[in-house]
């Protein structure tokens, strides 16, 4: 396979997979369209963002290494502190960055 076919190929890759990322995620908006939110409804999807946002992060904490740690340690007890998100997951990245910039 020649450089020219590898480039076009690896582009019409990331553009198949760019349509489908839009398809799933505007076909998402389009279905919850016709889903009454109810209060049932919204603790189904409070509980499932906090799922996947565990399902994330737990490999991470048994994994990592320190300055994972120490950044969701931080992210961890700045939110508990604020309950702001940003600010918590600033504070994570820059416990990260300070620890492997020092180390």
């Amino acid at each position: 396979m020649t450089p020219e076919v590898s480039h076009w190929l690896a582009l019409g890759v990331l553009l198949v997979m760019a349509v489908v990322t839009l398809i799933t995620r505007w076909g998402g908006v389009w279905l919850m369209s016709w889903v009454p939110i109810g209060a049932r409804v919204r603790r189904f999807i409070g509980a499932m963002s906090s799922s996947v946002l565990v399902a994330l992060l737990a490999p991470l904490a048994f994994k990592g290494d320190a300055s994972v740690r120490l950044a969701l340690l931080a992210t961890l007890v700045t939110m508990a502190l604020m309950k702001k998100p940003l600010p918590a997951i600033a504070l994570g990245l820059v416990v990260a960055a300070a620890y492997r910039g020092l180390a």
